[in-house]
């Protein structure tokens, strides 16, 4: 095994709407370094081409057939940091404002994946592993092996499909199979991609795949289960035998106290506190905060959604908003979630800073700013955001789900072990009993809180480890 091929919707430097990104922007590399000739491919989003193609080479054009119609593909790459990246062009599919959530995503990403399975035939490269994520990539293993069959390039490559999020599964009619896929019908027939009345490129990707992960041991579990399986926990029992789970890392170099040039005062483990502090004056100035290094800042940087676990804060925002704590948040979402927000900050200014909308730059300061970073999820597959809220000192608070149960192990006082905060029940009087537990730690207990930020600090977040988990598993199936 020497060549790996992944293949996603979105990846960091060049664009991102969620942790997906972060993952395509971090782990090649970490194949790289091993020695494995590993390369990415993405659709050429509007925002890509805006600020890189000027970059790029056009490496050759050609066609798939869409609707019984051959639609242009223009192929381009760049090689960022040792590591190919392939771009699939077409500006009717991809030049738009957003990346998904438009009424044609069903063929918009069945060319996508054609697009991708023909440029192996166009470059005459086949990769020994092609690594498919989350729904936009799940059909790639079927029409690989029912439409290439006979091709013996095609047969060699083996599919590993790693599921990010089950609750995005990419359900679309019947009716795109065959004219938008190039599958035939019985594919459906025999439930192979039946979902609902329709298809799902998620359970697709599920059953034709040589291997299925997922990004954290727990969600592997918890999906088989009908509370987390999204009407798919029966397959997903199936693939049982080939599905494990495989915590998710974050790029230990862009996520850095010590050499962050985006937050005010760099700081190290033995240095912390003093950066901590310099970090927070720095940020309540910049956001309209009473200015003091000693209060307890409480910080939440999420999309404000249901999954987030937003609305048991908001249920406890009097509550919360009563305690001797500053709390900022920056995210967007649901509008009634937005307002409710809007008004504590009203209600409480000075205390309380709402920012609607996401800005990089200000997240690293949130990050190294902050005491406490609350992330109560109803579901959550690994979660970033505590990770990297370790790396920074800055202890969560979360609900013990998925990757969060996985990465965050509540503190124990006689064995000093832990490096956060958790609760078990999505119950919003459970979040504030430990809450108040951490305050009061924050407070009265400085040793004590001291001791816990060293075990975050030193908690292993990057990819090395997940990475070579990743390798056992492309070695098993591909010999």
């Amino acid at each position: 095994m020497e060549r790996i091929l992944l293949v996603a919707a979105e990846g960091l430097p060049f664009v991102k709407s969620g942790g997906l990104a972060d993952v395509i922007g971090s782990l090649p590399y970490e194949f790289k370094k091993k020695g494995y000739d590993v390369r990415v491919v993405l659709p050429m989003y509007r925002k890509i081409a805006l600020n890189w193609r000027d970059k790029m080479t056009h490496l050759r054009s050609y066609t798939v057939s869409i609707n019984y119609s051959e639609t242009l593909v223009n192929l381009y790459y760049y090689i960022l940091d040792g590591v190919t990246f392939y771009f699939i062009e077409n500006a009717g599919y991809f030049e738009r404002e957003g990346l998904y959530g438009y009424i044609d995503d069903g063929e918009r990403f069945a060319y996508y994946q054609k697009a991708v399975l023909e440029m192996c035939n166009q470059l005459d490269y086949f990769p020994d592993i092609m690594h498919t994520h989350d729904w936009h990539t799940g059909m790639i293993p079927a029409m690989c092996k029912e439409n290439y069959n006979h091709d013996p390039r095609y047969r060699h490559i083996k599919h590993v499909y790693t599921i990010h999020n089950l609750a995005y599964q990419g359900n679309f009619p019947v009716e795109m199979l065959e004219p938008c896929l190039g599958l035939g019908h019985y594919v459906f027939d025999n439930g192979n991609v039946r979902f609902d009345g329709g298809i799902s490129f998620m359970k697709s990707g599920i059953v034709y795949a040589d291997k299925v992960t997922t990004v954290s041991p727990s969600y592997a579990q918890e999906i088989k289960t009908p509370q987390y399986g999204e009407h798919l926990e029966t397959v997903l029992r199936y693939r049982e035998p080939d599905l494990c789970g495989i915590v998710n890392g974050i790029d230990i170099n862009l996520w850095n106290p010590k050499t962050d040039n985006l937050i005010a005062s760099n700081y190290s483990l033995t240095t912390y506190k003093k950066g901590k502090g310099k970090n927070k004056t720095e940020l309540q100035k910049e956001l309209g905060l009473t200015v003091d290094e000693n209060v307890m800042l409480i910080s939440v940087v999420s999309r404000l959604t249901w999954q987030k676990g937003i609305y048991l804060m908001i249920e406890q925002l009097f509550n919360i908003c009563s305690q001797p704590i500053q709390l900022v948040v920056l995210g967007s979402g649901e509008a009634g979630l937005e307002e409710k927000l809007r008004e504590a900050e009203n209600a409480n200014k000075g205390k309380v800073c709402f920012y609607c909308g996401y800005n990089e730059a200000l997240s690293h300061k949130i990050y190294a700013a902050s005491d406490l970073f609350l992330m109560p999820s109803l579901f959550e597959p690994c979660g970033i955001s505590q990770l990297i809220s370790m790396r920074y000192g800055t202890l969560p608070l979360v609900r013990e789900t998925g990757g969060l149960r996985d990465t965050v192990h509540a503190y124990n006082e006689y064995t000093q072990e832990g490096n956060g905060f958790s609760f078990t029940n999505y119950n919003s009087n459970d979040m504030m009993h430990v809450l108040w537990e951490a305050i009061d730690v924050y407070y009265n207990r400085p040793d004590m809180w001291k001791q816990i930020v060293k075990n975050a600090m030193k908690t292993d977040v990057s990819w090395s480890t997940s990475a070579e988990f990743y390798l056992g598993v492309f070695r098993e199936i591909a010999g």
